[in-house]
């Protein structure tokens, strides 16, 4: 009979909007008095789910509410849901970076957690040394440290650098020592976040490999995030899926992973606009249409050889820029990147005032059909972005395999091109 090792029983977390901690002094000393006269905390009754898309009423937000579920022992559980789920709030809340504002949660063993780059590092202390802290914090000796320390530097990569502080490491360096320290010093539950992704293609591999050794070799459990439901469906067997902090639905993986990619389907009533996840202070963006529509949600049809893209705002200083559009399939494997400025040297600019960028975009001559994920970006190359807009819009092709007569425009990179023209 399987052990269960995680268990969440009615667990929240609420916060409050623009409030650093638990709110205000007068609110504080309600949920005090509630709490010595044995009363429920009066918070607990108001706020509103956590769909972001959406403008509240009230300044409290459950960024959780009413998680139920278990995990057996050996489980390797895939945690996919869109960004604002609650996906990383209840991670951090298993690894007791946070805590639950109402609920439980009951662990068995010793959690090792990755939940960003440089989890648990102190930078001014050199990589040999935050190797050894780690493994203290997690009950480990010095002797079962030192036994472990080669086969840590050598997966992380980082024997030059191993004596040098932490803080001089790059974002790829400190996500391989964190995950090495993470995967090897015997925890029995592995926690990791989507910091996977920063690291490259080798790294990922070697990665998905550790994890699926720890759990099928060494039965340990696992719990793994991320958006690259391709490694999802590799490593785990179990799926939950969050939708704007509740659970949505739990199962097998590849159940949970079409339970997902339908999330996206259902968004014909949305504007692109309102995906907009992030914008530069300076930037305003006002209107944004694909195809002539502002929906979210298209057809591509078997005859339609490009996609228009319009994007109008406001910018209070001077902007160079380019525009990137991402193409992705349902799983959300990138399958063409069009940047024609970044690639080709021809790079816009936008003086201070109103603006409305057009684009047209040439879809490839070979074109599956099924669900095309959208991202679409505003960025200084090599500097800064402007605006993010990650899976902004889902596109439904018909699909089509033709020669169109016609060479696509091609770049030394290997990606295919992107050119403006005058609307």
């Amino acid at each position: 009979m399987s052990r269960k090792v995680i268990e969440f029983d009615n667990v929240g977390k609420q916060y409050v909007l623009g409030t650093i901690g638990t709110g205000t002094l007068s609110q504080d000393l309600n949920r005090w008095w509630a709490r010595i006269r044995g009363k429920e905390d009066p918070f607990l009754k108001i706020g509103e789910v956590n769909d972001r898309t959406k403008k509240g009423e009230s300044n409290f937000v459950w960024a959780l509410k009413d998680i139920n579920f278990s995990v057996d022992e050996g489980d390797v559980v895939g945690i996919i849901g869109k960004n604002g789920a609650g996906k990383s709030t209840l991670l951090k809340i298993l690894s007791r970076v946070t805590s639950p504002t109402v609920g439980t949660i009951k662990v068995k063993g010793r959690i090792a957690s990755l939940l960003e780059v440089g989890t648990g590092f102190h930078p001014e202390m050199t990589g040999r040394e935050n190797i050894y802290m780690n493994g203290t914090i997690m009950g480990m000796t010095k002797t079962e440290i030192d036994r472990k320390l080669d086969e840590i530097v050598d997966f992380a990569g980082v024997e030059k650098y191993l004596d040098t502080p932490v803080k001089r490491y790059s974002s790829g360096m400190m996500v391989r020592l964190g995950f090495a320290i993470a995967a090897h010093l015997e925890p029995e539950i592995l926690v990791v976040d989507e910091v996977l992704a920063v690291g490259d293609a080798e790294f990922q591999k070697k990665a998905i490999g550790k994890m699926q050794d720890v759990s099928k070799g060494e039965g340990r459990t696992v719990l793994f995030v991320s958006h690259n439901m391709a490694a999802v469906r590799s490593l785990c067997k179990k799926g939950v899926v969050l939708k704007n902090g509740s659970v949505d639905f739990i199962g097998g993986i590849n159940e949970s992973v079409d339970r997902y990619l339908h999330l996206y389907e259902q968004t014909d009533a949305a504007n692109i606009i309102e995906n907009v996840k992030w914008t530069k202070s300076t930037l305003e963006v006002t209107n944004i249409e694909i195809n002539q529509t502002k929906s979210s949600s298209s057809l591509i049809k078997k005859d339609q050889r490009a996609l228009d893209v319009l994007i109008e705002g406001s910018t209070t200083e001077r902007m160079i820029y380019d525009v990137m559009v991402i193409l992705k399939s349902q799983e959300g494997i990138p399958m063409a990147m069009y940047s024609l400025g970044h690639y080709m040297g021809n790079i816009c600019t936008q003086e201070p005032g109103k603006f409305c960028i057009k684009r047209k975009i040439e879809l490839p001559e070979i074109l599956s059909k099924g669900v095309i994920l959208v991202d679409l970006n505003i960025h200084h190359p090599n500097v800064e972005y402007y605006m993010k807009a990650p899976n902004c819009c889902v596109l439904e092709s018909e699909g089509y395999q033709k020669d169109f007569g016609r060479t696509m425009n091609q770049d030394s990179c290997g990606l295919i091109g992107l050119r403006e023209y005058i609307g």
